[in-house]
């Protein structure tokens, strides 16, 4: 990864947007927070924004230069601040409004990488009571059901037959956007970190849970994270050239994290790209990068550095 510059200077005035209106706000806030001290300790001029549905009007109150986007979820992660500050000329982290957009949405991004070619479970995309019988034949059990546009696994709930379906179809559709069921993949659940279009070592999740859900992401102390990942090298590099692929296919850029999940028979299925991935004490991009000795610092800072020129 080619170092950019090594002046904070050269960044100008930085507003690290946080918070937004979400169902992640308060991952955004901790992950907002850790990334301002960081940014900080290094002497770059950063000021964090602690913003709501509107994150434009707070960067109309002050000049900056640039901004670190950690927003989570809907409003931040989607494009729309991405179309903003794209609006008002003012340079940002990560992916542009497109890929952010794809992403964002599970539905979109499944039926890129399928039109790429690229492996990703079956699903069914559940509308009405009607489809779940439909669903329950077509795919069997069990399933996994998901809001196709929210992120930290909120919503999200594992079926294991059809009353279980109805459930966590009642839950999913809370959030004000499309439910799908995915086919449950039986396997070892894997996530690779992306920074500047190079993949870091793969992480293997490790939960009593039976996914890895919003709790045991931010709260539970019995997850465990492996890395090394105890794959054999040359698989290792197999599956971050298939992540890069999938932000390809996507036109994710800067930085991101693909979740993947692989089966018993060592083939890998494509889950999700997180574009605005967290970056609090319990977040996987951060332990990547440390395993290639970038301490948190140093990665704030080369994210950064991928909203330059």
């Amino acid at each position: 990864m080619k170092v950019k510059t090594k002046n904070a200077e050269d960044f100008g005035r930085v507003a690290v947007l946080m918070g937004g209106a979400s169902a992640e706000r308060e991952v955004s806030l901790r992950s907002g927070k850790a990334v301002l001290q960081a940014l900080l300790v290094r002497g770059v001029d950063a000021v964090g924004l602690d913003v709501g549905a509107n994150p434009v009007e707070p960067l109309l109150q002050s000049n900056y230069d640039r901004v670190f986007n950690i927003i989570h979820g809907r409003g931040g992660e989607d494009g729309v601040v991405q179309g903003a500050l794209e609006a008002l000329g003012i340079p940002y982290t990560g992916s542009g409004v497109l890929a952010s957009a794809l992403a964002m949405d599970k539905l979109r991004t499944k039926l890129c990488w399928l039109g790429a070619g690229l492996p990703t479970p079956g699903w069914m995309l559940l509308e009405n009571p009607d489809d779940l019988e439909r669903c329950a034949m077509q795919l069997g059990f069990p399933l996994i059901v998901k809001p196709a546009n929210e992120g930290s696994s909120i919503g999200m709930s594992r079926a294991g037959n059809l009353d279980e379906l109805r459930q966590a179809w009642q839950i999913a559709k809370q959030y004000d956007c499309q439910v799908f069921a995915e086919v449950w993949v039986t396997g070892k659940e894997y996530t690779v970190a992306v920074l500047d279009d190079q993949a870091l070592p793969l992480i293997r999740l490790e939960t009593p849970h039976a996914f890895y859900d919003f709790d045991a992401k931010y709260r539970a102390d019995t997850t465990r994270y492996h890395c090394p990942c105890g794959l054999e090298s040359s698989q290792e590099a197999e599956f971050q050239a298939l992540a890069l692929k999938s932000c390809q296919a996507l036109g994710v850029k800067g930085w991101g994290r693909v979740d993947l999940l692989v089966d018993d028979e060592n083939r890998a299925w494509l889950i999700e790209v997180n574009t605005v991935p967290g970056m609090t004490d319990h977040s996987l991009v951060p332990m990547a990068a440390k395993a290639v000795g970038i301490e948190f610092d140093e990665l704030a800072w080369r994210i950064l550095e991928t909203s330059l020129g």
